[in-house]
């Protein structure tokens, strides 16, 4: 029998794309890669500037300056382990569009607000706000759960990589050359993307989590990091893939906590050198983000994919550790890279695991674990780096922390190899 056509719409009704079409889902899926592009790059903006503007709100006092850089870090790392977890749940009680809606306002307005800054204080507190906003990342990865067959997810996962690889290869240049003219410039520049994205959004992006799918009330018990991490636990293999996400995202930590510092130490590497070594590792993300990881799944499957990233994660760590000069330390980067593989395949193994109503909270969840790791990433490898350099030095061993992250990636292969399964119906389908 021939199917009835569809009635047409009511008089008055309002209709709203559904990212269920393929054409809409491909226009959500592009609005989702444009966010976290523009907020990775709002960020990376003003990564060179930050630090500048801080210390002269401390009179121009570098040690001083440092320490409160670090206290920053510090805490929006806290702040986003506290709130990714009730953004998540949102996301499942209300819908994801009204949260990522909401995230892309409150970045922008809080960029105004840090540029206006008058005070450490100020904008200490800017600080904590983008902790807050910037939680939207958990939403993003929760939509495109949504609207992707399990099959295709880490293709998609992979291109969100490639944004991040591309914000942060555009961001810093951007403002440097920014801040170059007025420290405060590269925070105007961001909040005009971050409102862009929020106007682009509100005329574009349809939502992705129909009523009839939503949990039937905010959970406030998952909505807490810890009540989290409880979630993952009813879920055996999440679990184990959260320990992989938790250990690969601890060792991610030794670029920002050690890397300028030892490349100065070692290789005697100036900021020139520095930067250029940093938008070649953001091209090499890009480059397996965005075409090495679809094909990769489509060959050997997401496990085999996952346990491939982190074993050349582990070789481009040890190399990294054991280069004596700048030349051998370079040999190790397209090693490395190869390591984002596993993120992508790690994610769609994870989705795979739980229906659409927990899908928030689970993205919330693992978003705490990556604020945790960052909250414990920056003192354990600045201390191993500060313990094995210098006249006081048991051993000089300036590649200490590279060691100490190729354990960290050891471990989480050896967890990957115990969890990383696809569900048995999902396998014989």
């Amino acid at each position: 029998m021939r199917r009835a056509p569809p009635l047409p719409p009511t008089r008055g009704a309002t209709v709203h794309p559904s990212p269920q079409r393929p054409g809409a889902r491909r226009a959500a899926l592009a609005f989702i890669f444009v966010t976290v592009l523009i907020d990775v790059l709002a960020f990376g903006v003003i990564i060179p500037v930050l630090p500048h503007l801080v210390e002269e709100f401390t009179g121009g006092d570098v040690a001083s300056a440092a320490r409160w850089v670090g206290v920053f870090g510090m805490v929006f790392a806290a702040v986003q382990f506290v709130c990714t977890p009730v953004q998540g749940a949102l996301s499942d009680r209300f819908g994801r569009r009204p949260v990522i809606l909401l995230s892309c306002l409150g970045l922008g307005l809080d960029f105004i607000f840090m540029a206006m800054a008058t005070s450490l204080s100020m904008l200490f507190i800017g600080r904590v706000i983008s902790g807050i906003a910037s939680a939207s990342f958990t939403t993003a990865n929760a939509y495109i759960a949504d609207v992707t067959e399990p099959e295709k997810r880490a293709r998609s996962f992979g291109m969100i990589g490639a944004a991040f690889g591309l914000g942060f290869v555009i961001g810093p240049l951007v403002g440097g050359w920014l801040g170059g003219i007025d420290l405060r410039l590269p925070f105007w520049f961001a909040a005009g993307l971050a409102l862009l994205n929020f106007l682009y959004g509100w005329f574009v992006l349809p939502e992705s989590l129909p009523p009839e799918r939503r949990a039937r009330r905010f959970d406030v018990a998952h909505a807490n990091p810890f009540g989290a991490l409880v979630l993952l636990r009813s879920y055996p293999q999440v679990f184990g893939l959260a320990a992989v996400v938790f250990l690969a995202q601890l060792a991610h930590y030794v670029y920002p906590s050690i890397f300028v510092l030892f490349a100065d130490y070692r290789y005697q590497w100036g900021p020139r050198e520095v930067s250029w070594v940093l938008a070649g590792v953001g091209v090499m993300s890009i480059v397996v983000n965005a075409v090495l990881v679809g094909r990769s799944v489509k060959a050997l499957g997401e496990r085999r994919t996952l346990l491939l990233g982190l074993g050349c994660g582990v070789t481009g760590f040890v190399i990294y550790g054991l280069a004596d000069s700048g030349w051998l330390f370079l040999v190790g980067l397209p090693v490395s890279a190869l390591w984002g593989l596993a993120a992508p395949a790690t994610q769609a193994l994870i989705t795979r695991q739980v229906g659409p109503q927990v899908q928030g909270r689970i993205q919330g969840a693992l978003m705490s674990l990556t604020s945790l790791a960052g909250i414990l990433g920056p003192l354990v490898f600045a201390n191993v780096f500060a313990l094995f350099v210098g006249s006081s030095a048991p051993a000089e061993i300036p590649g200490a922390p590279w060691f100490v992250a190729a354990v960290a990636l050891a471990c989480a292969w050896a967890v990957g190899w115990r969890y990383a399964r696809v569900p048995r119906e999902q396998a014989a389908a």
